[in-house]
Parts: structure tokens; C-alpha cells; sequence
């Protein structure tokens, strides 16, 4: 499966749970989206409180559940995928906002996430 493939299988897991308020079934998704998945599920509390700190005038629990979620993965990339560039995370973080939340969700989750990398990966920032 390829990366986008899995964020995107990540990103709907996420947003039941979320919408629930129960953990994530990653019973139908393949290894790489499960792995995410059960990664930013268990650090959740950790990312939404770098993600508030850094999305300045927002909570993270009154962000639009897709935005947050989309958030979240992408901070948990930058933080556990050292390969991965970070115009890659920022690029697939803005393209999974715009194509499943609102075209103004992809400049919004580009400024915290450019916020965000410049902090967390500062010599690819």
C-alpha cells in the first residue's frame, strides 16, 4: 500500500474514533495505516497539545474533526517518520484537508503544520 493510500485509510479510522469517542477498529485497513492509526491514537493527548499550542486563536477540540485528525497524523509523522520530508508530510497533510474537509482547511492546516515542522524538524524547515 502506498503512503497516501494509508494516510487516507488512517485519516477515515481516525475520524469514527474521534466521532465515537471510542479507540480505533483497525481491523479492515492495511499494516501501514494500522500502524498510524494505533500510533496517533495513543499520543492523541500529547499531539492536541502541541496542536493547540501552535494554532494560535483555535482549540484543538473545537477544530473541524477532519482538520484535527489530519493534524494529528501529520505531527505524529514528523515526529515518528524521520524518512519522510516534511514537504511530503505538509503536501499530503493539505491535500487529504482539501479533499476531505473544506478548501479553506488546506491553508489552515498548512500554516500550523509549517509552524509545527520549523519546530520539530528545523533543519528541513
Amino acid at each position: 500500500m502506498r503512503s497516501a493510500e494509508a494516510r487516507d485509510e488512517a485519516l477515515v479510522t481516525l475520524y469514527e474514533a474521534d466521532q465515537r469517542r471510542q479507540d480505533p477498529d483497525t481491523g479492515d485497513i492495511g499494516r501501514r495505516a494500522a500502524d498510524m492509526v494505533c500510533g496517533v491514537w495513543a499520543e492523541r493527548e500529547a499531539l492536541d497539545a502541541v496542536i493547540g499550542e501552535t494554532a494560535t486563536g483555535w482549540r484543538v477540540e473545537r477544530m473541524p474533526p477532519i482538520d484535527r485528525n489530519v493534524l494529528r497524523i501529520a505531527l505524529w509523522e514528523l515526529r515518528h517518520r524521520p524518512g519522510t520530508p516534511v514537504p511530503v508530510v505538509i503536501s499530503e497533510a493539505v491535500r487529504l484537508a482539501k479533499t476531505y474537509s473544506t478548501a479553506r482547511s488546506g491553508g489552515f492546516v498548512n500554516g500550523v503544520l509549517a509552524r509545527l515542522a520549523g519546530e520539530r524538524r528545523p533543519a528541513e524547515g
